[in-house]
C-alpha cells in the first residue's frame, strides 16, 4: 500500500517519467503479493472520504445574500460513491434566511446526509425544526429538498404550537415551515398556555 501511494504521489506532483518508472520497478521487485485485506481495502476506496472537516460553520449565498447556514462538529465528503454524498455523523444545525437576512426557520438533528445529485438533505435522529411562530416540529426523519424548497417526512410527527400539540404520520411544508400539514393526524391536545406557565413558575419557585 505504501508503494502504491508513493506512485500516485509522484504522478500528482508531476515527477519525470524516469522517476515514475523507477518507482514502479522498485515497487514490483520489492513488494510481496497483496494480502486479501489489502485488496479488499482498495476495492472499498469509495467508502473513504475525500474530505473531512471538523467544527465547521458554512454559509450558502445568492446574489450576495445569505440563504442558508449550517454548523456541524464534523463533515465527511464521499465523491467516489455511485451516489456522491456529504455526511454529518455528529449532526448539524441548519438556518434558513429570508431576503432580509433574517432567520425564518431552523432545524437541528443528530445525524445528516446531503445527497449531492438531488440536492436533498436527509436529517435523522431527534430532529427538531422551529419556525418564526415558534411552532416546534419533532420527528426522527425529515427530508429537505433545496431545489423544490420543500420539507417532508413519512414518519411520526409531533407539532407543538402555542395552543395545541398535534401528532400524526406524514408531513409536508415549505422550507420556511410556515405552511405545513400532517397527512394522517392521530391526535390533537389543546394546551392551556396560562396553566402551563403557572406550572412552570411553581416548579421554579420550588427549586
Amino acid at each position: 500500500m505504501k508503494h502504491i501511494s508513493k506512485i500516485v504521489l509522484l504522478f500528482k506532483t508531476g515527477a519525470s517519467s524516469i522517476f515514475i518508472l523507477l518507482a514502479i520497478v522498485i515497487s514490483i521487485s520489492s513488494c510481496a503479493p497483496n494480502k486479501a485485506e489489502e485488496i479488499q481495502e482498495l476495492s472499498n476506496r469509495e467508502e473513504l472520504p475525500s474530505l473531512i472537516l471538523r467544527d465547521l460553520t458554512s454559509t450558502v449565498t445568492d446574489s450576495g445574500k445569505i440563504k442558508y447556514r449550517f454548523i456541524t462538529p464534523e463533515m465527511a465528503q464521499f465523491d467516489q460513491r455511485s451516489e456522491p454524498v456529504i455526511e454529518f455523523p455528529g449532526g448539524l444545525h441548519l438556518y434558513v434566511y429570508n431576503d432580509s437576512t433574517t432567520v425564518e426557520a431552523q432545524i437541528k438533528c443528530n445525524k445528516a446526509t446531503y445527497h449531492q445529485s438531488t440536492k436533498i438533505w436527509e436529517l435523522r435522529n431527534d430532529v427538531e425544526a422551529v419556525n418564526t411562530k415558534e411552532d416546534v416540529i419533532n420527528t426522527e426523519l425529515l427530508f429537505w429538498d433545496t431545489e423544490k424548497k420543500t420539507v417532508y417526512s413519512d414518519q411520526f410527527i409531533k407539532i407543538t404550537t402555542a395552543n395545541e400539540i398535534i401528532t400524526g404520520h406524514g408531513f409536508e411544508s415549505d422550507e420556511r415551515l410556515e405552511n405545513y400539514k400532517i397527512m394522517n393526524i392521530s391526535g390533537i391536545l389543546q394546551v392551556d398556555e396560562n396553566a402551563l406557565k403557572s406550572s412552570e413558575d411553581q416548579e421554579e419557585s420550588q427549586n
